[in-house]
């Protein structure tokens, strides 16, 4: 079978954050084509922001979401997207999504919205890394070893994905030696999308879900693909900055102050490349050795 283009990757990224609208404030999420297993906890939060957004007027724009994840989602079935109207004020707005499947809820998120509005301004400054022109993809780097991965995760190790990574320190897969609880990777997705802002910021909403969580482990020389460690998502946070287009490059920085007790904890920032602070994320997540 062909490996699919950029633009279909694209389209399918497209169609899997179209929520269905079933009735007031309830939507469904359809399926990843071909997913097996566990559902991406990015696909579940972008899904739950599309919910939000549709159910709010365009004067209001997402600026913050905050989300737990209860249950893994299971990719044999839809996933159903519960609204309530928190609040609507003359400036903000908050909506609460409930995701479930089966009757039992798999996510809860909050989501604020504000209108417009000027207001005073500073930012972190981006980090010194070298353009992503002349850094390599992650597929490419992951296709190098392709022969040393346990047939059981090639498939899904290997596959074509809409998002494009190319990491500035790539890490090492099968001995990975301690090092600083940090790393840089440019990402966009792998082609052209409309001049729809909300689309934009799910898919930013996807994508922020990649590379985040494992920045706890490279303390530790561990790897889920050598099999000594166990990791998932526990909450997820998003405050949306500054306007952006995912369709271009983005600088994701990301590092983790601390780890214990089983969790690990994970910041990131997100730039655009003329240097902007665009979006913030933090997350906690299940970080177990195996035994």
């Amino acid at each position: 079978m062909a490996e699919p283009t950029p633009d279909q990757l694209v389209a399918q990224l497209t169609a899997l954050l179209d929520i269905e609208e079933l009735d007031t404030d309830l939507y469904r999420g359809p399926r990843q084509p071909g997913g097996v297993g566990r559902v991406f906890g990015g696909q579940v939060i972008a899904q739950a922001l599309q919910a939000a957004q549709r159910s709010t007027d365009g004067e209001r724009t997402a600026h913050s979401l905050h989300a737990y994840f209860m249950r893994p989602g299971d990719e044999n079935h839809p996933i159903l997207y519960r609204v309530v109207r928190d609040f609507d004020g003359r400036s903000f707005a908050n909506r609460r999504v409930i995701a479930m499947q089966k009757g039992q809820p798999i996510l809860n998120m909050t989501a604020s919205f504000q209108r417009a509005a000027e207001g005073l301004h500073h930012q972190a400054a981006m980090p010194d890394v070298p353009m992503p022109e002349d850094l390599r993809s992650e597929r490419d780097l992951r296709a190098e070893i392709e022969d040393r991965v346990p047939e059981k995760f090639r498939r899904f190790f290997l596959r074509a994905r809409p998002i494009e990574i190319r990491p500035v320190s790539p890490r090492n897969w099968f001995n990975p030696a301690p090092q600083e609880p940090a790393q840089h990777s440019w990402f966009r997705v792998a082609g052209p999308l409309p001049d729809e802002p909300a689309l934009h910021r799910a898919m930013l909403a996807y994508a922020s879900d990649m590379t985040l969580l494992s920045t706890c482990t490279l303390p530790h020389g561990v790897s889920w693909l050598t099999g000594g460690v166990q990791t998932a998502s526990l909450d997820h946070a998003i405050w949306l900055h500054e306007p952006f287009r995912f369709d271009e490059w983005l600088l994701y920085t990301t590092d983790s102050p601390w780890a214990g007790h089983s969790r690990g904890f994970n910041r990131g920032r997100i730039y655009s490349r003329d240097g902007r602070l665009v979006a913030s994320v933090a997350q906690e997540g299940l970080i177990r050795e195996k035994t």
